[in-house]
């Protein structure tokens, strides 16, 4: 088992083992024009997988977390987010479910969704982050979650992009605010929280394996260049540019 996680056939698994998890829940869904627009990133962002893995692979962790983002992305896709019978399911087993439990009305099976968006995509941002920019130290933890808060501002753009652009069901669907004003906020305020949740347990992984913890991070917030850039960088360049002209 440890070898098969860390061979690199494993990737390839999981795209199999989505493949077939899309094709399940694909099969009649509820409402054909919203699962087509839910699924244009997903074939995007699955592409983009594809074509750099042998370029730049990435871990077998961030592989394994984006699979799961996608497949709860999917189920979600097939009911539209507003739809998903996810108390239904747990009454089944259990008699009750999250909404009885709490006193819920609202469906929130979108606000589960935006805040894996956070737990689990963090991490593969870092690793991008770590493998190709080559930060360290603070920035390594604060980045991550950056970027995860600009993308699911992002992804708000482009859901308020589409419902204005179909309108009607079709774009209520894709919106999913369920009357809730405050909706779009609420999601990336969650997705916000899963990625600063997900950053604090790598945070504290290293801190406990890495002796060189607290000097990365000491050496991450020193100051590297002594001089201000803006107009004083203008400067040197325009001035560079004149002994070049003059050379």
């Amino acid at each position: 088992m440890e070898s098969f996680f860390y061979g690199r056939r494993f990737p390839r698994w999981l795209l199999g083992i989505y493949a077939g998890w899309f094709l399940v829940w694909a099969w009649r869904p509820w409402m054909f024009k919203d699962w087509v627009l839910e699924h244009v990133l997903t074939v995007l962002w699955v592409g983009f997988l594809i074509l750099t893995y042998r370029r730049f692979p990435l871990s077998n962790i961030s592989y394994t977390l984006i699979f799961i983002h996608l497949s709860l992305h999917t189920i979600g896709a097939h009911y539209t987010y507003a739809l998903v019978p996810y108390n239904d399911w747990f009454r089944a087993l259990l008699g009750s479910g999250p909404n009885d439990w709490f006193g819920l009305e609202r469906n929130h099976y979108d606000r589960l969704v935006h805040f894996s968006f956070g737990l689990l995509l963090a991490y593969p941002v870092r690793e991008v982050f770590l493998r190709i920019a080559g930060v360290k130290g603070f920035w390594g933890y604060y980045l991550p979650v950056d970027l995860t808060m600009s993308f699911s501002m992002l992804y708000e753009l482009i859901e308020w992009a589409a419902a204005m652009l179909y309108g009607g069901e079709l774009g209520q669907a894709y919106l999913g605010t369920q009357g809730d004003v405050w909706d779009a906020h609420k999601d990336m305020g969650l997705a916000t929280i899963g990625a600063i949740v997900s950053m604090s347990v790598v945070a504290f992984i290293n801190w406990k394996f890495n002796r060189r913890f607290g000097e990365e991070w000491r050496e991450s917030l020193e100051i590297k260049g002594r001089e201000p850039l803006g107009e004083v960088k203008l400067l040197d360049l325009m001035r560079e540019e004149e002994r070049n002209k003059s050379s």
